[in-house]
């Protein structure tokens, strides 16, 4: 399959793509100045698609992706820049939920948003895990109570868990989610870390909560018991998780934070 193609009744060769492929991969054709691509770029492109996005004729197609198969951007629903701060700056960490559970087609909704999320070299490395089934959850905060209990960390948690039934690992959340990728992925910490991110802004914009599982990853990361409950793929790793469910309160307005640090130079 041709790297990419170009309809010249429709290009109108101002350069706009070659201008924003990241690694200068399109030159122009010596049979009229079309968009063309490079020797190398069938070893170096990573499938970005910053080309076939940025053409404003709809003339390039990238690896048989054509403009017609791509989602429009309606600048309509951009949010004002008031909305979009008020919106980033009103998520919070969530630790009371309701007693209720997520359908999955909107988990799978805003776990189809995350895949948009930036990665390196665009590999989209991570993978996730959804924790449904209540009995299920309630076996993995028994087994990170164990680690807790085997390190002497968080006596409250586990005091909390064994003598109350009370869970302060998950907070009763009715979903967990973790990211996981393969070991040889180019940058997985981060690329996990980021989908992550978007998954937590997507689900503030449907009205749920989400907290970052801190106490579950410890134990994910340096618990084998735990870390064979989870039942990966071979070779993969878990990277992050979030807890995930409706908010039992709403919140009314928002905190103050640090001020602001910043060296301008």
């Amino acid at each position: 399959m041709e790297l990419i193609s170009v309809d010249r009744t429709k290009c109108k060769r101002d350069g706009i793509c070659m201008a924003e492929c990241p690694f200068s991969l399109i030159a122009e054709s010596e049979d009229g100045g079309f968009p063309t691509a490079r020797r190398a770029a069938a070893k170096i492109c990573i499938d970005c698609g910053h080309c076939l996005a940025v053409c404003p004729h709809g003339a390039l197609t990238l690896k048989g992706q054509s403009p017609a198969t791509c989602l429009p951007v309606n600048r309509k629903l951009g949010p004002a820049p008031e909305a979009a701060a008020q919106f980033l700056r009103s998520r919070r960490s969530i630790r009371t939920y309701k007693d209720k559970p997520v359908p999955r087609e909107v988990l799978a909704e805003l776990l189809d948003i995350s895949r948009w999320a930036p990665s390196a070299k665009n590999a989209q490395p991570t993978k996730w895990l959804v924790i449904e089934s209540a009995a299920e959850l309630q076996k993995l905060i028994g087994l990170v109570v164990d680690w807790l209990q085997e390190n002497q960390a968080f006596p409250g948690v586990v005091r909390a868990w064994v003598q109350e039934g009370r869970d302060l690992v998950l907070h009763g959340a009715p979903h967990l989610v973790v990211a996981y990728a393969d070991k040889k992925a180019l940058k997985p910490e981060i690329d996990c870390t980021i989908a992550l991110t978007y998954l937590d802004l997507a689900a503030h914009g449907q009205g749920l909560g989400t907290c970052w599982a801190g106490i579950f990853l410890g134990a994910a990361f340096n618990h084998p018991p735990l870390m064979a409950a989870l039942d990966l793929p071979e070779n993969h790793l878990v990277h992050g998780a979030l807890m995930l469910g409706y908010p039992k309160f709403r919140y009314a307005r928002i905190p103050q934070r640090k001020p602001l640090q910043v060296i301008w130079r």
